[in-house]
This record gives C-alpha cells, structure tokens and sequence, in this order.
C-alpha cells in the first residue's frame, strides 16, 4: 500500500466524476499494488473477499495488457514518423532536383537569340 501523491490524486479526479468529494479532501489517498491486493486476499478469508480479489487482480492484468498495447502502439506512431521526418526530407531535396529539371527544360524552349548578321556595304 502507498500513498497516491498530490498531482496523481488532482489527474484522477479530473478523469473520474465519482470521486469529486475526494478534491475538497486535504488527505492524500491511498492505493494497492497487485501484490497488496492479494496480501489483503490471504488476510480476508470470506467468499466475498476471495470474488472481489478476483476481480482486482483481473482488472490488474488487464491494464497490464492495456499498457503494453499502448506502448507498442506508441513504438510504431513513433517509427511511422521518423519515417514520415525522412520522407520529408527527401521530397525537399527531390523538390530541389525538379526545379533544376523544370529550369533546364525553360531554357531549351526558350528561343535561341538569332546572331546579328554583318551589314553589308559602307555604314557610318
């Protein structure tokens, strides 16, 4: 068992309604590991007790799995935009290359300047 600190205790009452009373209250609560939950299990010898450890320890390994879904999730948003970052900078160095093609292609359209043909006869 620990005690919840004061930034964890103002998050959860901003995501959980039912617990409003609990951000008037000056004491910090207190929380169960999954290991306290099941020393609790072994202390409590009721059917109830052994139903509701159940259920806390389901609920435990579910946000275990929960966890670790969120954070492969993560790995792979965060390869999808290194990914993103290199193909970024490939397209401003491609941008580069096709602007030159583009320049090129201008100057050979353009129309070649005609040269000055020499006069002929006495020019003043």
């Amino acid at each position: 068992m620990f005690q919840i600190t004061e930034k964890k205790k103002k998050d959860v009452v901003a995501k959980c309604d039912h617990l409003s009373l609990l951000k008037f209250s000056h004491q910090l609560p207190h929380a169960f590991t999954e290991q306290g939950v099941a020393m609790l299990s072994s202390v409590l010898n009721s059917e109830r007790a052994i139903e509701v450890n159940i259920a806390i320890m389901r609920a435990f390994v579910r946000m275990r799995e929960i966890l670790l879904t969120n954070k492969d999730l993560a790995v792979e948003i965060e390869t999808l935009e290194l990914k993103y970052k290199n193909h970024d900078m490939k397209l401003v160095e491609y941008d580069k290359h096709i602007s030159a093609i583009f320049e090129a292609i201008k100057q050979l359209m353009a129309p070649a300047p005609v040269p000055e043909k020499p006069k002929i006869g006495f020019h003043q």
